[in-house]
Parts: structure tokens; sequence; C-alpha cells
């Protein structure tokens, strides 16, 4: 285990890049600081030297006295100083490691994100990080004087006598052996925390983004008892944890730094027989009084020692994860915009979800996905955007396999739009602008007039400048859709794709998007998923997708004529239709 936190401190003071001069600066500063706590131990013991024998010299005390001010001022100026240092590299460090996690979240593939609950990577980034603040930047510092310190003064200590000097560590022993037996188990206990935090997170988000399902359907008592038995496991983690540890960490605590119970009586015998003199006895006093505790402050960060390995792994566990491999630059070359599926297979987890799905898009066309729900047309359109990697095929942009065009290049070539559209907590402006960062307030009101979507954010109550909440909270899943079909617009993209872009919006709006959409994209290369057959029958070409594989194929008169699996779909959808305005 020692070798291992070694290797996560290592690892932490590697990431603090050019700011690691401010840690060793810490260390020095912390060393000044130590000397100068120390010394006036020497000129106290003069002082107590100079009145024991009779001397009346006031001119010795008072310079004496102001030696030991100046020092002791010292000794916290260079503490000070050291501690502002070593927090100020601290939190860039930190800062750079957050900022690494995210950028890696960004580089992972999707399927890998989705898989963790939120609320344990918002654990793991945010908490498990913070906590990290504390080791990091006392660490140095409080080391370098909790350990030096002591021994220094044990070195003066047993210069006087050397007998005092050992019978002051006689209770170092024992608090060591409760020290010990507080720490066993301590992987298991810790362990057992971090996996009920992540639960109660987990769970928490679950519940606050399930609230408006949790009470339509009355689950509000089930879905809480969930809520409260995750709270009251987290809870108790660290109550068990703290009980077990109380006893032990109570009597290290009191024994420890309790030297005068062997200082005072041993020395006293010394006296009594003559084999120390009175000075040398009340200087070894005033030497041993305070010798155990920088030692109990350093053993106070034992804790967050063991925690370290655990929490760096967890951290390092997001920055090492595998990330979709793409090369920095460019170095084939794009010819035209056809995009090509071959032979494409893609898992989640085990369970295979496409079996060999070979399609094309033109330059330039429409292409409809249609198919039942769970058939696998989003994760072609995804796998399209690159948000995942194939297990195995391929698919190409203008010839050549997009793991072979670096990312940022990539996406310019692609504006994706999901049913589950995010909103960021910003204003609609901004949220549309997300699209093309340097474009104008004109361009975004255009972009936005051009989807058809200008009255609707002018109704809202400060118009382009609402802040539209958290997730877009404040809006309709309707009204967010067309915002973010508008921030796709305004990136200019050559391929546009809408994964069921207008599921949560009503007949006459989707015609309107519809209609928008259809000019926006002309010249562009459109790839739609939807779930209402008549917004995509004009398509050049609808692909069929049943179980992961490619059912039918064809133009929707092609598709009608051969009676298959569309055709009933097509024949259930007008159905659905004529039903909805009998109503």
């Amino acid at each position: 285990m020692g070798k291992d936190r070694h290797g996560s401190f290592g690892w932490l003071l590697s990431q603090s890049g050019e700011r690691k001069g401010k840690f060793v600066l810490s260390v020095i500063l912390a060393a000044f600081s130590m000397i100068c706590g120390i010394v006036p131990y020497h000129f106290i013991a003069k002082i107590v030297r100079d009145l024991l024998s009779g001397s009346t010299d006031k001119g010795a005390y008072i310079t004496n006295c102001v030696i030991i001010l100046v020092l002791w001022l010292g000794h916290a100026l260079f503490h000070a100083l050291s501690t502002a240092n070593s927090h100020l590299a601290t939190f860039h460090t930190l800062a750079v490691i957050r900022k690494k996690a995210l950028d890696k979240l960004a580089k992972m593939p999707l399927g890998d994100v989705i898989s963790q609950p939120s609320g344990a990577l918002k654990s793991t980034i945010v908490e498990r990080i913070d906590s990290i603040e504390t080791t990091l930047a006392h660490i140095l510092p409080e080391f370098t004087t909790g350990i030096g310190a002591p021994i220094i003064i044990l070195i003066y200590a047993f210069v006087i006598n050397w007998k005092l000097g050992l019978a002051a560590l006689i209770t170092v022993p024992l608090g060591i052996i409760c020290y010990m037996l507080m720490m066993f188990g301590y992987e298991e206990n810790y362990s057992r925390t971090v996996r009920a935090t992540k639960a109660l997170n987990a769970v928490t988000t679950e519940y606050i983004n399930g609230i408006e399902v949790i009470k339509v359907f009355g689950k509000a008592q089930s879905s809480y008892e969930k809520f409260a038995a995750a709270a009251k496991e987290s809870a108790a983690s660290f109550v068990d944890w703290m009980r077990k540890c109380n006893v032990y960490m109570t009597f290290a605590m009191c024994i420890m730094p309790a030297t005068m119970l062997s200082v005072l009586p041993i020395g006293g015998i010394m006296k009594m027989h003559g084999t120390i003199s009175t000075a040398d006895f009340i200087t070894m006093i005033i030497l041993t009084v305070g010798l155990i505790e920088p030692l109990l402050g350093v053993m106070s960060y034992s804790d967050d020692i063991a925690q370290m390995d655990t929490i760096v792994t967890e951290v390092r566990n997001i920055i090492d994860a595998p990330e979709m491999e793409r090369p920095e630059k460019l170095t084939k070359t794009v010819n035209g915009g056809d995009i090509v599926l071959k032979d494409v297979h893609f898992s989640y987890s085990d369970k295979e979800i496409l079996h060999g799905i070979s399609m094309t898009v033109h330059d330039g066309e429409f292409v409809a996905l249609v198919g039942p729900s769970g058939s696998g047309k989003s994760t072609v359109a995804r796998l399209i955007a690159s948000l995942w990697d194939v297990n195995s095929g391929s698919i190409t942009l203008g010839g050549v396999d997009i793991r072979n065009i670096p990312m940022d290049d990539y996406n310019k070539h692609i504006a994706y739009v999901s049913q589950d559209n995010f909103l960021f907590d910003l204003t609609v402006r901004e949220n549309i602008r997300l699209g093309r960062q340097s474009a104008t307030d004109k361009e975004v009101e255009e972009a936005a007039k051009r989807c058809g979507c200008h009255d609707l954010i002018m109704s809202l109550e400060n118009g382009y400048d609402t802040v539209v909440g958290t997730s877009g909270g404040h809006l309709s899943g309707g009204e967010r859709q067309r915002i973010a079909i508008a921030r796709a617009m305004l990136k200019n993209a050559d391929i546009i794709i809408l994964d069921e872009a207008t599921a949560y919006t009503d007949p006459e709006n989707e015609a309107i998007i519809q209609r928008s959409v259809a000019k926006l994209v002309e010249g562009k290369t459109l790839i739609v998923i939807a779930h209402r057959l008549s917004t995509v029958k004009d398509a050049d070409r609808l692909y069929v997708i049943k179980d992961g594989d490619i059912a039918e194929q064809g133009t929707h008169e092609q598709l009608l004529e051969k009676g298959g699996l569309y055709s009933s779909m097509w024949a259930a959808h007008i159905s659905a239709k004529d039903g909805e305005s009998d109503v």
C-alpha cells in the first residue's frame, strides 16, 4: 500500500505542471517556519537558566524576549506563506485534473459514459477531486514541520539528558498501537462509504429528475423508500466506521501527548539523586511538553492519506479510460460527402444491436430510417454522428473511415439533433449560439426565424435573453426541440441528423418545423429518424430497420408496392391519423 500511495501522490504532483515549483517553495518556507518555531525553545531555556543562576541583567532578558517574539512572528509568517503557495499549486492541480476528466468524457464513447450513473460521475468529478485538496495542500508543508520539528527538539533534548529524552518517548509506542488498531480494516470501511455515497448520489439524481413521473404514477412512497434506504446506508457506513475507531482514537490522542506522565516522575527521581540539575530538568519539561503535538497533527492526515489511493484510482479510471481514437491531423483527403456503412456490427455491453448493417447515403440525399422501437435506428444515427465507434465494419465519409478523421474536423460536417435535447442553463441566445460560437446576435435571430421559432422566443419573458433553466427546464419539450434545431441549423453543417427531433411537438408545430427544415437543408445531406411516417414519405430513400438488420429499402412508393413491413407500418400510421381526426 505504501508504494501505491507514493504512486498516487507522485501522479498528483505530475499534474501540477508549471506550478510544481510552488510546492517546492512551500516546503522551503515550511522549513523556515519550523526553524523559527524551534529556536525559541533555546532562548526560553536560556532565560530559565539565567533566572535560576540569579542573573539580574534586564537587558539580556528583554533581548531574549524580543528574539523569541520575532522568531514566533517569523514562524507565523513563513507558515502563512507556505500554506498560501501550497494551496495555489493545489487548486491549479485540481483544476487541471477536473478539466482532464471532463475532456475525457467528451472523448469517450457515449455508451461508456451513459452506462455510469450521472450521480456517480458528478460525485467523482466534484466531491472526490475536491477531497484531494486537504491532503495535497497540507501534506508537504505540514509534514515538513510536523516531523522535522519533533526530531530536532528530541535531538536537543538528548544532548541535554538522553535518559529523560527516552522517557519522553515512552507513550509513543502505546499511541502508535492504538492508531494501528484504529486503521484495521480501513480499506473495507472506506470502500463501503464510497459505494454508499455513489449510490446515494445516483438515487438522489434519479429521484429529482423523475419527480414528475413519481407524482403522476403515485410512486412517491416506493421511490422515497429507495432514497431513504440509500441515505440510511450512506449514514450508517460512516457511523459504523467511526464507532469502530472512536475508542482507539481517544486512547491515542490521550496517551501519546502525555509525556509528563513519564518525564516528571523520572526527572524528579533523577533530581533527587543529583543526576540532573534543576535548570536542565525544567528545560527538559519545556522541550518535551510539546514534543508529540506536531506528530499528532501529522497523524491527523493519516485518514486523508489512506483515502488518497481510492480517490486517485477513481479519478484515474475516468482520465485513463479508453477513448475514441482519432488522429490529431487529417492525413487523407475527404472526397465528397457520401456516407457509406459497410457490414457494421455494434454491441451494447455483451448484446449485439446491429448485425452487419450496410447502407449508403449520397451527398445531398434525404434519407429516412424507420422501423419498430428498439430496432437500432438511433444507434445507426449515433454511429454516423461518431458518438460511438463500430465494433467491426466501417463508416466512411468521402471515402475516408471516420476513425481516421480528427474529431473536430468531423464534427464540423455533422449537426445532430436528438429527441432528448439538452439545453444549458443559459439564455436562449447563448444556447443557439453554441451551434457556432462566432455567430452575431443578428445571425442567431436569423437562424431562429428560418426555423420558425422566432415568434416562440419573443413570447418568452425576456425574449432571446430568457434563461432556460437547468437542462432547459423552464421550457416545454417542444420548445426545447425547436431551439435545439435552430442551434443545429446555425452550425450550417453539411450533414444534418434529426433523431426523432420532432417527437415532442404537436402536429401543427411539426409541420412548421418540417417546412423550415426543408428550406434549410437544400443541398445538404439529411438523415431523419421519424416516428411519424408521413413526415418522411418524400425521402429519396427509406431504410426499414428491424432487429438490427435492414429489412427493406426504397422510396415510399416502392416499399408500399412490396407489401412488407413498411407497408404494414404505413397502414397502422394512417389508421392512427384517421383515429386522431375522428376525435
